[in-house]
């Protein structure tokens, strides 16, 4: 992948770019992840670790789950990228619906990689076809497959595809005869006819269907 929307923006006079993208929104159990990203304008092309996620960096579904979790584990050596991750639990959003659920979670992302400094000079960037909240005092861009385009939107989705994942792997241990760690909690043919047999349990989401009665 590459850095041009990045670059194109920062020549626009932006100085923070945050991609924004979620992991979970279908799933029928477990949580729903965000994850922000912030590459500082100054990175050096020449520094090996940025250099191979840059190379490897693409849409998390085309990537398989060694490819994610190799660059997953890059990251923090690369003093060029900046990140954070905010979970939203299934009984949160059986209350508050999904979509709300998401945006919550992305809002707590920006609350936390937001810089102190003018807001007409930071950009985000979500994936998507809306915007996050038209009362944010921040210049907002939706990207339809931006995480197929973007760069930081990429890696955003990688890293709430991987922290999603290793969360549902826990969750296994916990929920064994559900096998969430195979299908993540998503709609599988082998989900759909465990939940049929055991019932749902704390974790699934009682507003989705076949849940839901």
């Amino acid at each position: 992948m590459n850095l041009r929307t990045e670059k194109y923006y920062w020549e626009k006079n932006y100085k923070t770019i945050i991609g924004l993208d979620e992991v979970g929104i279908g799933s029928l159990s477990g949580p729903v992840t965000t994850a922000a990203v912030i590459v500082n304008s100054k990175f050096q092309i020449k520094n090996k670790n940025f250099k191979e996620i840059l190379k490897n960096t693409r849409d998390s579904k085309k990537l398989s789950e060694k490819q994610r979790e190799k660059i997953f584990k890059l990251i923090p050596k690369c003093p060029y990228i900046k990140f954070v991750i905010s979970s939203v639990g299934p009984q949160t959003i059986d209350k508050i619906n999904i979509s709300r659920a998401t945006k919550k979670a992305m809002k707590n992302c920006l609350n936390k990689i937001l810089p102190k400094r003018n807001p007409k000079k930071i950009l985000i960037l979500i994936d998507g076809n809306k915007i996050l909240d038209k009362n944010l005092k921040i210049s907002q861009k939706a990207i339809v497959k931006g995480d197929d385009k973007i760069f930081s939107i990429a890696l955003a989705s990688i890293i709430a595809k991987v922290t999603r994942d290793r969360k549902m792997k826990k969750l296994s241990l916990l929920y064994p005869e559900y096998y969430f760690h195979q299908h993540k909690g998503y709609g599988t043919k082998l989900h759909k006819k465990l939940i049929k047999k055991y019932g749902p349990c704390k974790i699934h989401r009682k507003s989705y269907r076949p849940i839901k009665k």
